[in-house]
């Protein structure tokens, strides 16, 4: 069904990276979104009031909030499609995240509605009616909602789309809701005890607790999180594969919407290799970057001592002493200048972001300590950095 959907509404649907064809994914998402929870409403909502149960009235709401949420997201991702201009060079793809953000906030915002609903329920309780009919419809939505989570699950993971994952997250928390509704239904027939206020509570929490679940995730890329380790390893194996590039640290990775990201990255480049020719080689990757991987990238040139043996000997030396320390350490722009009495070591260490700050002054001294002992007249010269990276 959910191919078919594609390949009915989707004009060049495997071409995921273009912009359009993004927004086609986006409004067909959205559409079927309202369709089916327009639907699921007006059934649950008819079924609450005939049983005179809060638990599937607030449920019925939460569709009626999911519908909405997918009208956002229509508009979110029919605005994130503008095109850059002079206000916006980058574009407005960060509007499909913050339409997510609304969502978010609708979502919690039912939550406390009926959660203030279902209170009064357990202090007045009303009688339940119970009918098989109602109970059918009820399992026909969960049916519905387990689709509508795989559907936006599945087009969320193939476009990289913040939206449509946060409306899949959504999905399978009413089809939790809703079972729970018809839990309590059961448990009222046959056991004649009336808990429908206790869950309608329970169900509006998790509604809150799913809308906080989606502005977490929302939230995330407009703050500015670390890089993606598989992105690290996609961006720098690229860039590594390059002849005339030694090596590659200090990635940073801009998100400005799902389909565009700035990046910028250190290369290291033989020192012995004439800059033009190294600059040829960077504005190659540059511009491949671009085309093959999405990304607008930056890339600074350090050169690298490449003939000299003993510099080489020494860098092994002191990586080896960081290894000892953390596995984890990585050391990069290594210089030595040589003096009469004693010789320095200029290098940046790269250390990982749980360290505190006691424990980066005791590694700069455990480091300086174990080089020394390599040669009494060396002296390091250190920058402490913490990566960019997310860690496992």
């Amino acid at each position: 069904m959910v191919d078919f959907l594609v390949h009915k509404f989707v004009k060049d649907y495997q071409n995921v990276e273009n912009a359009r064809v993004r927004t086609e994914y986006g409004v067909m998402a959205s559409t079927v979104g309202i369709i089916c929870n327009i639907l699921l409403f007006t059934g649950k909502f008819m079924v609450g009031l005939v049983l005179h149960s809060v638990s599937v009235q607030a449920d019925a709401f939460n569709n009626l909030s999911d519908a909405a949420s997918s009208v956002v997201g229509f508009v979110g991702v029919k605005m994130a499609s503008k095109p850059a201009d002079k206000d916006h060079p980058f574009g407005h793809g960060r509007i499909e995240y913050i339409a997510a953000l609304i969502v978010s906030f609708l979502v919690i915002e039912v939550g406390l509605n009926f959660l203030k609903t279902a209170v009064g329920k357990i202090w007045e309780p009303e009688e339940l009616s119970f009918s098989t009919i109602s109970v059918l419809v009820l399992l026909i939505s969960i049916g519905v909602k387990l689709w509508m989570a795989y559907f936006n699950r599945k087009l969320g993971r193939r476009i990289h789309s913040t939206v449509m994952m946060a409306t899949a997250t959504d999905a399978m928390g009413d089809v939790v809701t809703t079972s729970a509704a018809v839990l309590s239904l059961l448990f009222c027939r046959f056991t004649g005890i009336n808990i429908d206020g206790i869950v309608g509570a329970l169900v509006s929490l998790v509604v809150m607790w799913a809308g906080v679940g989606i502005a977490k995730d929302t939230l995330e890329p407009l703050i500015g999180k670390a890089v993606d380790p598989e992105l690290y390893r996609q961006v720098t194996e690229f860039v590594e594969g390059y002849e005339g590039i030694l090596g590659s640290h200090d990635l940073i990775v801009h998100n400005y919407g799902p389909t565009r990201s700035l990046a910028s990255i250190h290369a290291e480049v033989p020192n012995d290799v004439s800059i033009e020719i190294s600059h040829e080689i960077i504005d190659r990757i540059e511009r491949e970057a671009a085309k093959k991987l999405g990304i607008f990238l930056v890339i600074h040139m350090d050169p690298v001592e490449v003939r000299d043996d003993r510099i080489a000997a020494v860098r092994s030396k002191v990586t080896a002493v960081l290894k000892e320390l953390d596995d984890r350490l990585t050391l990069h722009d290594f210089r030595m200048v040589d003096g009469e009495q004693q010789i320095n070591l200029i290098f940046d260490v790269v250390v990982p972001f749980a360290y505190r700050e006691e424990e980066l002054t005791q590694l700069q001294l455990d480091i300086m300590e174990r080089v020394s002992i390599l040669d009494s007249r060396y002296q390091c010269v250190m920058t402490i950095e913490k990566g960019y990276v997310a860690e496992g």
